[in-house]
Formats: structure tokens, sequence, C-alpha cells
């Protein structure tokens, strides 16, 4: 297949939407990361999406939508509590767990009675959605298990002949995907998948916020997820990863002097100063900026020939945790603590 790169002209738009309602596969910029979009209608493109990543069937996909009066079209029910973060925070980086229509493919949801509803900021995936005329379904546009792509060069590096199109639209401003919440009652949400928008960002809006135990720790091989990046290992470059839980940068740096040795790289905050003989990557010093160039960061590990690479952990509130999560995730949740 020869994947076609397109740009944000109105032509290359109306081509791309034309191969989504063809069942075909496009790749599109969204405020978070690339997505890989089929017709979530078309039970046969959805699939099509699972082998061209190589991505378990029971991971569930997120249903994009342009409007949010497309909600009625894909949510047997929306809640109050749905609609006050609807209009707080879309279009936007917040993914809204919801029961599903029965139009909306088992396939689509992982098998699932709900699915993942949101609407993106980034105007070339609402003006793809609009121009397809459907909900478009779309994970990260990267094979299973490798880092998200923030860059159209990045999707082309996984999926070059692989999918349909991709629509070329810079760099991504956020880097990590959505936060993804289901409601536990008609007042609490949960967060499934932490993202940009941050227990603190949704609690004025909630009677309360409760974070899953799966952001932390790894979820039990027969348990159901209920959300993307719940279950598997995500997010991982070629080099191994190992988050270092050190008491200050001293300690760390001791740590990972003593394991030096071709290939081994370590991935600091931005203020950090240098750990003497390693070569140092640094992805920034607040969650938001790590966040931002988190898989940036991995991707070009990956080119720099790494094959060990050491992280300093971020702190694990607001948006950091997004970024603690990612990486926990990369790392198979094997930390080393000092």
């Amino acid at each position: 297949m020869n994947t076609l790169l397109l740009y944000d002209t109105p032509e290359d738009i109306a081509t791309a939407a034309d191969l989504i309602r063809r069942g075909e596969l496009v790749a599109f910029p969204t405020e978070t990361v690339y997505g890989l979009g089929a017709d979530a209608c078309n039970a046969d493109a959805v699939r099509s999406v699972f082998a061209a990543k190589g991505r378990p069937a029971d991971n569930p996909l997120i249903v994009h939508i342009a409007d949010i009066r497309q909600l009625e079209d894909i949510a047997a029910e929306v809640p109050p509590i749905a609609r006050r973060l609807a209009e707080a925070f879309w279009p936007g980086p917040l993914t809204m767990v919801l029961p599903k229509l029965p139009h909306i493919p088992d396939v689509t949801s992982g098998g699932l009675d709900t699915v993942g509803i949101r609407m993106p900021q980034h105007p070339m995936a609402r003006a793809l959605i609009r121009a397809a005329g459907c909900p478009i379904a779309a994970p990260s546009a990267n094979r299973s298990g490798r880092p998200s792509p923030t860059t159209a060069k990045h999707v082309m590096d996984d999926m070059d002949g692989r999918i349909a199109a991709v629509l070329e639209g810079g760099l991504c401003e956020g880097g990590v995907e959505s936060t993804v919440i289901c409601f536990d009652d008609a007042e609490t949400a949960h967060i499934l998948r932490p993202g940009l928008i941050s227990a603190e960002d949704l609690a004025p809006y909630c009677g309360a916020v409760r974070i899953d135990p799966a952001v932390y720790e790894r979820l039990a091989p027969d348990a159901k997820a209920a959300s993307p990046g719940m279950k598997y290992k995500h997010y991982a470059p070629k080099a191994k990863i190992t988050p270092v839980e050190a008491p200050s940068f001293a300690a760390f740096s001791d740590y990972v002097q003593a394991h030096a040795g071709d290939g081994v790289y370590c991935l600091l905050y931005g203020s950090d100063p240098d750990v003497p003989g390693i070569p140092c990557v640094r992805y920034g010093d607040s969650g938001r900026e790590q966040a931002h160039y988190l898989f940036l960061r991995f991707r070009e590990l990956d080119e720099a020939g790494a094959s060990q690479v050491y992280v300093r952990i971020p702190r694990q509130d607001g948006a950091s945790l997004s970024v603690y999560n990612r990486l926990m995730r990369a790392a198979g949740f094997e930390v080393i603590s000092l």
C-alpha cells in the first residue's frame, strides 16, 4: 500500500474524508498525539485499525466527534455530570466512557457495552470528522506498544505502507493521550487513564474524583480494560526504560554512573545537571512540559541507538501523573528504588 502524505488544504481534507468513508485508515493530528482513524460504525474498517497496529482486540478505541450534538448519536445515556464536563472541557483532551448505542460495533468498544467519546481540539481533526460525515474511532497512530506519535514523521516511521494516508499537522502540543474517565455515580468522575486534564481540573465540576488503581499498578492479565492504556505494556521505545526512584539527584547520578556502558542513556528534568560520562536527554521540569516531550524524546533515543535508559521519575500530581503513568507502562512497572 502506498501511504499518502496529505496537508491542511480543503482538497486534502476532502481526500482523507473520502478514504474514511470508503473504509480506509487515515492518521490525523490531535492536540494530544496523532490518531489512526476509521469510520467508528464500520466494523471491518475498525478491525483494520487493530490489524495495522497489532493491537489486542480487547483494548477499546475512542470515538472522536466534531460537535457536542453528536453525543446523542453514540451514547445511549448522557448524565448531567457528563454534559457539565463536556461544556467545560470540550473541545479538548477529555474522553468520557458512556453506555453505547447498538449501532456502535462491539469491535470499536473492545466488546464492552460502553464506549469512550471525545471531541478533539485540533482544527484538522474536527475538519476531517465533519468532512467524513461520521464519528471516527482512533487510537494512537503507532505500532502497538511503541511510543505514541507526536509528528507525522513518527506515524510514517511506524505505519508507512500499512495505512491509506497521513494528514500532516505539525508537532502535537499536548504530547500524551487524553484523560479518560467514567462515572461511578451521578457526581463521581473516575479517572481510568490520566492526561493533561487532571483530577484537580475536574474537581470543581464533580462531587468527587477517584483515580483508578490501574493508573499506578499493573492490571491483572484476566481483567477487562475499561479504557485504552490500562492493561498492556505501552509507549515503550526499543530501549529498556528503567525509572529510578532516588532521594536526590546525586543518588540518581551515582546509580547511573555505576551502570554505565555502551547504549546507556539517561532522561532527566530540564534543569538537572549532566550525569558525568553518560549521554543525557532532557524532557522538562513541569508536568505539561514533560508530557509534551516524553514520546518525542523516546523516539530520539531510538534514533540515537540507546539500549538502556534510566529515567528521573516525575511527580504524581496534576499533569505530571500522566507522565508518571506513561513511564510506568513503558517500563512494565519495573522501578529501581534507592
